[in-house]
């Protein structure tokens, strides 16, 4: 989340240096102000994406800038900070749109993630307005979540394809999101106003998938009183999504391509020949590649869908996403459940930031989904998490948990970037390395 660009408002200058400084550590570009009027003032001149704001200033209250931040500039995401803790004030803060009321003094660790969430939250409140507006951000963007560069690459990928009339293959293991994916390229496409149309081939009987996706005409066969139309024609102008297809019948694969070669279709019964105008997007977590070449998969058929190929990384592979995904899954959550968890205890998100998530993004929203279920607080704590994942804090002896060697690497690393700004030829240099294997390393910590 570099270069974003955070106020600090307060009438104690040695706290605005104090905030600035944890705060710039981490690239963000902090400006600093004594009074109210002098932030207002700047913000009118340039946009910042978070203040953060003390309650008493000589020359309003904190409220009063927060109300007419919210009511000028509703993206700005703005943190009250008071040294007088007040439930009554707290409310008032909050109703008026506060991301988060704190009371001084704040510890670097909690100012960090509270920042990152509003940084989080503000990013995807601009994106839905930009993409309503149209003013340039696609509509896909706030659907995707993460900050990698492997998702960067699959963010491109999907910008490039959404607005032609391809087929598209989405691979990657169980959980990676490829139906969210899916749909972003549906949305982000000439089709979004038409159907979206998902459908898993593993999920009916060989026999049952013809009639499911090209339907039947009445008296195809006993019990057909109507006639039903299939989801590809019900697709038409849309998208039709074909979920797991390495699991479609060989005899339905046949009838499929067909089916893209022609794009017309013939209903089970029926005489006459429909055409169909539908896109198709095709996932599988297995390497139909590799399928097709063993013969366990038509060789045609793969290179018919797979006229572009997006692969999702497994959520190991972008381990840096995991905070981003953890609080917006939180955010989901707690709306739905209709509780008030809005934050993750640093021990927590330490653990899940060191779980290699085997059922990748879809595990970590089952595990987020759980812990706002059974938090007894605001805030979700490593008791909350699955008993395995607890575990994870228990690797200790003398009850201080001890890093395993990858983990420290890890911190070093990181630690060897943020001192050269990111700056990967210094940073090898520190190393000893060369930039590639700098590189190699920082993709497989998760830190690319």
């Amino acid at each position: 989340m570099s270069g974003v660009r955070i106020a600090v408002v307060d009438d104690e200058p040695i706290t605005c240096r104090e905030i600035a400084r944890i705060l710039t550590r981490q690239e963000h570009q902090v400006e600093t102000f004594l009074d109210g009027a002098s932030a207002l003032e700047r913000l009118s001149e340039a946009p910042f994406e978070v203040m953060i704001c003390d309650l008493r200033l000589p020359d309003m209250d904190g409220l009063h800038v927060l109300a007419e931040v919210k009511q000028r500039w509703p993206a700005v995401e703005v943190i009250i900070l008071t040294a007088y803790s007040s439930v009554d004030t707290a409310v008032e803060a909050i109703h008026l749109g506060a991301f988060h009321y704190v009371t001084k003094p704040i510890k670097g660790g909690q100012l960090q993630e509270l920042v990152g969430r509003a940084v989080h939250k503000a990013r995807l409140s601009s994106r839905r307005r930009a993409a309503q507006d149209g003013l340039g951000c696609h509509p896909f963007q706030s659907m995707i979540i993460g900050e990698s560069a492997a998702m960067r690459k699959v963010l491109a990928l999907i910008e490039k394809v959404a607005p032609l009339n391809c087929n598209v293959l989405l691979q990657g293991e169980s959980g990676t999101g490829k139906e969210m994916v899916a749909k972003a390229i549906h949305v982000g496409g000439p089709r979004r106003d038409n159907p979206f149309i998902p459908f898993h081939c593993g999920s009916f009987a060989d026999d049952l998938v013809p009639n499911e996706l090209f339907g039947h005409e009445k008296g195809a066969f006993t019990g057909a009183t109507e006639r039903k139309i299939g989801l590809l024609e019900a697709g038409h102008r849309g998208t039709v999504f074909l979920d797991e297809i390495a699991t479609m019948p060989a005899g339905m694969q046949v009838k499929l391509l067909r089916f893209i070669q022609e794009r017309s279709l013939l209903r089970l019964g029926g005489t006459e020949q429909v055409q169909v105008d539908v896109r198709l997007i095709a996932a599988s977590n297995k390497d139909l590649k590799v399928a097709s070449e063993a013969g366990a998969f038509r060789r045609d058929l793969y290179y018919r869908l797979n006229v572009v190929d997006i692969t999702l990384p497994p959520l190991r592979e972008r381990m840096g996403d995991v905070p981003i995904l953890a609080r917006h899954f939180l955010a989901e959550c707690s709306e739905a459940f209709g509780k008030h968890v809005d934050e993750i205890a640093p021990d927590t998100m330490s653990i899940l930031s060191h779980y290699p998530f085997p059922g990748n993004v879809r595990e970590l929203e089952n595990i987020i989904e759980r812990a706002v279920a059974l938090a007894d607080g605001p805030t979700i704590l490593p008791k909350d998490l699955p008993p395995d994942l607890q575990q994870l804090s228990i690797n200790s002896v003398g009850g201080q948990r001890w890093m395993t060697l990858a983990e420290k690497e890890r911190q070093y690393i990181q630690q060897v970037l943020v001192k050269t700004a990111f700056n990967r030829a210094e940073a090898a240099r520190v190393l000893s390395i060369s930039r590639t294997t700098l590189w190699r390393k920082m993709k497989q910590l998760g830190l690319a």
